[in-house]
């Protein structure tokens, strides 16, 4: 495995996601001989200088931004390099082995009381902190949430932080969305200034979303989710037939205010009216709450303040729970019965944003749908393709390359080397790579299955002209742009031809060609 240094100091291993501006590595300081999470630019997403430049003054603010928030529930930071072109500033922080929020969240099975209470403490304590400088984290969601071995919450990615003193310049563009639109509070929506009452809004959305396992609003358009949290009631917890205190459902209710001044008035003061539902220390575990086995309990931390490391107990590297284990083969109705609830589910999980979840839900029944139906019948390689595409929307872009390669070479084998399936895993391959940094062969190899497809089924076939406007548009994100232009110029021509001047696809290409 090669191995990049920073500074001869850090190695980065792994990566450990990708999105936005950033991508952030497994690493390992070498001085002090330690695991470490180091953050670098994401240089395949920096098109221009101004780009660069406002990636870079992003960058610089994230790291001061999280170095001055002095509180464990917020990932340490033990060095930087700010003061240097966008390719080489990097942050280096506490490597934090935890699960995100985001997979504790299920419809099917809501947390309980004193899980989401345990959790919302530690939020609010963390908000806290953060607001007393003043700093308002505005995209507090699941997925910026993890739980740590022993019930301990972190708050991550203070990338898009608003530092509400003055301090700092104005980093978004007029009219640029900044931050999830599922925990947005209505004067974001608006466009109005945030304050540390839009957190405590997100807040009560994670609340509500972790006690019922549903979000606040659900709508079918991102327009509808907005207009919802600017103007829609929410629908009370109890009203949802949960059995929660009516002074539970009335801390969400008022977190969740449309009037900012309406909602509690600090973090403080949520903490303060979380308190009864937190148990207390010494408390044992009711046999309800162990149906997450393997993952970590966040009521640890009240029922066991400060507790030592058990005799014996050796911490492991990495914390990720475990698979359920293996059980005897199903019945042939049992086992398609199964693969179908387990499609069923991916796509809830999909739809709900929670891909690696997604992708467990199908790795579950993969295995026994293998050793029934054999390793490359195209049921099973059509579960192992949803997975990958799983792994690569959850940002998980090496194992979704390293999967869609097999599953190229199966489906080459059961199908034929053209055929549908394994031209879009060659593709999805090639995509994988490409965000993973290596857009120089990612690109090449999307050319060669369009010259591929080009000479098999012509270049107005569906697949060809849907991968020449992706070739297109990439070769236009690099600032490649004589050659964009030539691609998409033809492809337009081609669609006039093929589908007229009406269609969605010949209008899209028309706008993208007009903007170059």
């Amino acid at each position: 495995m090669r191995v990049r240094r920073i500074d001869n100091r850090y190695e980065l291993t792994e990566q450990i996601s990708s999105g936005g501006m950033g991508s952030v590595w497994r690493g390992y300081d070498i001085v002090l001989d330690r695991a470490v999470a180091v953050k670098t630019i994401r240089v395949d997403q920096v098109v221009t200088a101004e780009q660069a430049e406002e990636f870079t003054e992003r960058f610089r603010r994230e790291a001061r931004v999280t170095a001055r928030i002095r509180h464990h529930g917020v990932p340490q930071v033990f060095d930087a390099v700010l003061d240097a072109s966008f390719e080489t500033v990097y942050l280096v922080m506490e490597l934090i082995d935890g699960v995100p929020l985001q997979n504790y969240i299920d419809p099917d099975h809501p947390l309980p009381l004193s899980w989401v209470a345990s959790v919302a403490a530690q939020i609010a304590t963390v908000l806290s902190y953060a607001h007393a400088l003043p700093v308002v984290h505005r995209d507090l969601k699941p997925g910026n949430v993890l739980i740590t071995r022993d019930g301990s919450v972190k708050v991550i990615d203070f990338g898009i932080a608003a530092i509400l003193d003055g301090s700092a310049p104005k980093l978004t563009v007029t009219g640029q969305q900044i931050g999830t639109l599922r925990y947005m509070s209505p004067e974001r929506v608006h466009g109005r200034r945030v304050t540390p009452l839009s957190d405590l809004y997100a807040l009560g959305c994670l609340m509500h979303e972790m006690i019922s396992g549903r979000p606040l609003f659900e709508a079918d358009s991102e327009f509808s989710i907005m207009i919802a949290h600017a103007e829609q009631a929410p629908t009370p917890l109890r009203r949802l037939g949960l059995d929660v205190p009516a002074e539970f459902e009335q801390l969400v209710l008022d977190l969740v205010q449309k009037d900012p001044h309406r909602r509690p008035a600090d973090a403080y003061s949520v903490y303060e009216r979380l308190l009864p539902f937190l148990p207390g220390p010494g408390t044992p575990i009711p046999p309800t709450e162990l149906y997450l086995p393997g993952f970590p309990d966040p009521t640890r931390v009240f029922r066991r303040p400060n507790a030592p490391l058990e005799t014996g107990q050796i911490e492991a590297t990495r914390l990720r729970p475990q698979a359920a284990a293996p059980t005897a083969p199903m019945s042939a109705q049992h086992l398609q019965t199964a693969i179908t609830d387990a499609e069923d589910r991916y796509v809830q999980l999909v739809r709900a944003g929670r891909y690696t979840q997604a992708a467990d839900a199908l790795r579950a029944v993969i295995d026994s749908a293998a050793a029934a139906l054999g390793k490359e019948n195209v049921q099973v390689l059509t579960l192992r393709k949803d997975v990958a595409a799983a792994w690569a929307l959850a940002g998980e872009d090496r194992r979704a390359c390293r999967e869609f390669d097999l599953l190229a070479k199966a489906y080459q084998r059961a199908e034929g080397r053209f055929s549908r399936s394994a031209l879009e895993c060659r593709a999805g391959a090639a995509r994988a790579r490409m965000a993973l940094g290596d857009i120089e062969s990612g690109l090449a190899e999307l050319e060669q299955i369009l010259a591929e497809v080009t000479t098999a089924d012509g270049s107005g076939s569906e697949l060809a002209l849907d991968l020449r406007f992706e070739i297109g548009d990439l070769k236009r994100e690099i600032g490649d742009l004589p050659a964009a232009r030539t691609m998409l110029q033809a492809l337009l021509d081609d669609l006039m031809m093929i589908r007229g001047p009406r269609d969605p696809f010949t209008v899209e290409v028309g706008e993208l060609l007009a903007a170059l």
